[in-house]
């Protein structure tokens, strides 16, 4: 395999990430940090794996080596959380290549470990994250359907609203639901750790469910818990009054992080961008009710996002006197600053339009591929195949023509495959029962 270890195999993978609607900018950062987490043959063996699960057999095939061979290598990479691996029922094992975030990156913080330089990688992660800002601005800024959202505070919604809330909205409601939990530490502050700069907030409260848990737990990224204690780290992170954000999802949450304003990515994210609409936000929204407000500034010191400010109250009488004030378009409707009211003045009220949420990891992954013109890799997803590559090529570029040119291309090429996904690209949706319908007949060999 001494022929996969040119200098391009770093180059390569990253141009394989970015196949994933959830990519990664090029950058001399990033190779630096690719260059820690793998070796130059492992990045040009990677390069060449494809975005949907994979079996070793499938991977001996692309790489030309004995299954056995490609066993023990996708283990290792197993091992060290570079890959997920899942047993299927029928014995089979699959592997996928998780993409950076969530994913990866994460995963290399999870936990101590000795094999990793993990003060250098929190450095590496901060100027690519931080400071050059292409990857955020790219992964919670472009296209309508984001990777996460935020749970409502579920004691922060009057009782006359409950009913509003659904399941799938409470954090509680996903932790019982899990068939596997998995904690670990929360990635964020284990890199402020190393940076100098983590809070005092509590580490150990990343959580991982059912099919991202159990290859976790298995290799020791994370410990497994049970649902009681689970709920108890959830109460002890909310009397920290820390947000609950998790995968953008209503059914098979993969994660739930409970996070703070100062060290979160997604809520760095949600401030830098926040007409972006970066975080996808609760069905709630806080409302202020002035003539209960004290101005203490409490709501103000917990707010993640910035959203509560103070400004006087134009009382003659009392000059020294503040009121809250609301920025809307800044408000995720967490409950965070109603919890921390002592005056009552601070409530949550359903907002006016229901926010939409994908039905589960498939819909938004394809959802957010439609969105960001990367449909075509997880069609054509066998990068071994000339085929493949050239028709993951061409599509490409018809996703990104004006309508006019699209239907012409469309005309011209005559294919009901291309026709379903330029109609569901215009109109920003998922599959429709025909490209489904397609996609099942497609046979990708061996």
């Amino acid at each position: 395999m001494s022929h996969l270890t040119a200098q391009t195999g770093y180059s390569a993978l990253i141009e394989r990430l970015n196949r994933f609607p959830q990519g990664a900018p090029p950058s001399e950062l990033l190779t630096k940090i690719l260059s820690l987490l793998f070796s130059e043959q492992e990045a040009a063996l990677l390069s060449q794996l494809p975005v949907r699960p994979f079996s070793a057999a499938r991977a001996a095939y692309l790489w030309g080596v004995r299954e056995v061979v490609a066993f023990r290598m996708l283990e290792g990479l197993a091992e060290r959380a570079l890959l997920l691996d899942t047993e299927q029922e029928n014995g089979e094992k699959l592997y996928v290549l998780p993409p950076p975030m969530a994913g990866f990156f994460e995963f290399s913080l999870m936990r101590v470990r000795e094999d990793i330089d993990q003060k250098a990688l929190s450095e590496l992660l901060h100027q690519y994250l931080n400071v050059e800002e292409g990857f955020i601005r790219a992964l919670f800024t472009e296209g309508k359907t984001q990777l996460g959202r935020v749970f409502v505070g579920e004691g922060e919604v009057p009782p006359a609203h409950a009913t509003r809330v659904l399941d799938y909205e409470r954090a509680s409601a996903v932790l019982r639901g899990a068939r596997k939990i998995g904690v670990g530490s929360c990635y964020c502050r284990h890199k402020m750790h190393h940076l100098g700069r983590a809070c005092s907030a509590p580490l150990e409260v990343c959580m991982s469910f059912d099919s991202v848990a159990d290859p976790l737990i298995r290799h020791g990224h994370a410990r497994e818990i049970d649902a009681v204690e689970c709920l108890d780290l959830l109460q002890m992170s909310r009397e920290q009054n820390l947000l609950q954000f998790g995968e953008n999802v209503r059914g098979g949450v993969s994660f739930i992080c409970n996070c703070c304003g100062c060290c979160c990515e997604a809520l760095i994210a949600a401030r830098k961008f926040c007409s972006l609409h970066p975080v996808h936000t609760t069905n709630f929204i806080a409302r202020i009710k002035r003539e209960l407000c004290s101005g203490c500034g409490r709501c103000l010191d917990a707010c993640p996002v910035e959203a509560v400010g103070l400004v006087s109250a134009n009382d003659p009488q009392h000059a020294w006197l503040r009121k809250a004030v609301l920025a809307p378009g800044r408000c995720l409707g967490c409950g965070v600053c109603v919890r921390v009211c002592k005056s009552g003045a601070l409530s949550l009220i359903p907002r006016q339009e229901r926010v939409i949420t994908p039905v589960d990891s498939a819909h938004r992954i394809v959802q957010m591929a439609i969105e960001r013109g990367k449909l075509q890799h997880l069609i054509w997803d066998n990068r071994a195949l000339f085929s493949h590559r050239a028709l993951a090529a061409v599509v490409g570029v018809i996703l990104r023509l004006p309508s006019v040119k699209q239907s012409l291309a469309n005309s011209q090429l005559g294919s009901r495959y291309i026709d379903a996904m330029i109609r569901k690209h215009a109109n920003g949706s998922g599959w429709d029962q025909t490209a489904r319908r397609e996609n099942s007949q497609v046979a990708v060999p061996e």
